[in-house]
């Protein structure tokens, strides 16, 4: 059986975006950037420093620093031009984070970067687009983000990549029947859309168990998947109920009976799921043994000497400032210059070979099959297997 990383459906997974935008002043297309003329191409990295995501934002900026690190072998510089690092909080909001974009525009920033939130990315992505500003988003997971202008770009997985996961724990997803188990909320029914329409593409026959948002008891649930007999059950599940719904699934015999997979989280969440931990199957984005991988190690190696603890959405940042080196390089702060010359850009990353899909600017990249496994009192992840990039890539965004 292969392997591959988390579905984390994080709740920034199945946020959207109406934001209405108004446009700052755009450069002309193959203008010459008055900044790199002069050594500095400004950067605004605007990402969630507080709020709900500030735990991702960090590990985002913190894998960001070591990354530019590495990238420019500690000068800070590309080929004598200067990076000037501009740092905004949007704490998790579409509307602040417009607010900065549009500031940072203004002053003459020609690459934004770092969203957390999916909704702040579908704001920020309108603004560079508008603007013909380079824009590398962080963690944000929606998929909608890949294909959706020409300017936009990501550094790190996308929800179809988790759910593609998810099947590989199946032999052949051809004619097996796949439950999902989620909330009844549009984080639970998107990802019950996600799984038929990635997983059912494949053969898949997908239902679901969809649970009230305000229930405490779930122990009719776990009967009504037993009663499914399915040959897969694929949790999306968020929220202070998740420990009752674990122990009820392993109390009722479902993770004794059917194989189980969700997405393992970051850190902080190992130890959250009880006695069910050993029982579950997770596909993971990363988490620092999943590979041994030079450029892996050299990230941890940098955020831990730089007094940070590498986790779940390290490569992001990491990524992140390789591609931004790389577009620099290349375009010289010209946003069409830069985008060209991220196009079908393949990098070694701290996952491997990487690959920015020329078409809709998808990241190919692969993905982590993992367990959990006590280790000193605590639950630890331990890789299964890798699942190579090209099985788990996203449809080719318009097609």
């Amino acid at each position: 059986m292969r392997a591959t990383k988390k579905l984390v459906l994080l709740a920034a997974l199945t946020a959207s975006a109406a934001v209405a935008l108004a446009a700052c002043a755009p450069t002309a297309s193959g203008e010459t950037d008055p900044s790199a003329a002069g050594g500095e191409v400004s950067v605004g990295v605007i990402t969630s420093e507080t709020g709900a995501l500030a735990g991702y934002g960090k590990q985002y900026l913190d894998a960001f620093k070591a990354g530019l690190d590495y990238a420019t072998d500690g000068t800070g510089a590309v080929d004598g031009t200067t990076l000037k690092i501009d740092y905004r909080d949007d704490a998790g909001d579409p509307d602040t984070a417009v607010t900065a974009a549009k500031d940072l525009i203004g002053k003459g920033t020609k690459i934004l970067m770092g969203s957390a939130s999916s909704g702040v990315a579908l704001a920020v992505a309108e603004q560079a687009a508008q603007n013909k500003v380079l824009f590398i988003s962080g963690p944000a997971a929606v998929d909608t983000l890949t294909g959706l202008n020409e300017y936009t770009f990501r550094s790190g997985r996308q929800s179809a990549q988790d759910v593609a996961t998810a099947g590989t724990f199946l032999d052949d997803i051809q004619g097996k029947k796949i439950t999902v188990f989620a909330q009844n909320t549009a984080f639970g029914q998107g990802n019950e859309a996600a799984v038929t329409a990635i997983l059912g593409a494949k053969g898949a026959t997908v239902d679901s168990v969809l649970v009230p948002e305000d229930a405490t008891e779930f122990t009719p649930f776990a009967q009504q998947i037993l009663s499914s007999k399915p040959d897969l059950v694929f949790v999306a599940w968020a929220g202070a109920t998740s420990g009752a719904m674990w122990q009820a699934l392993s109390q009722q015999g479902v993770l004794d009976s059917i194989p189980v997979v969700t997405g393992l989280g970051d850190s902080p969440t190992f130890d959250a799921y009880g006695e069910a931990s050993e029982k579950i199957n997770f596909l993971s984005h990363y988490f620092p043994g999943a590979n041994t991988d030079p450029v892996n190690e050299k990230m941890i190696e940098l955020i831990e000497k730089a007094g940070g603890t590498p986790d779940l959405f390290s490569p992001d940042g990491f990524n992140a400032a390789i591609m931004l080196v790389h577009a620099v390089k290349e375009g010289k702060g010209d946003g069409d210059a830069m985008v060209k010359a991220l196009e079908g850009f393949s990098f070694d990353g701290p996952k491997g070979k990487t690959t920015v899909r020329a078409s809709d600017h998808a990241l190919i990249q692969e993905m982590y099959q993992a367990k959990l496994v006590k280790k000193d009192g605590s639950y630890v992840p331990e890789l299964i297997g890798a699942v190579p990039a090209d099985e788990v890539a996203p449809a080719e965004a318009g097609k």
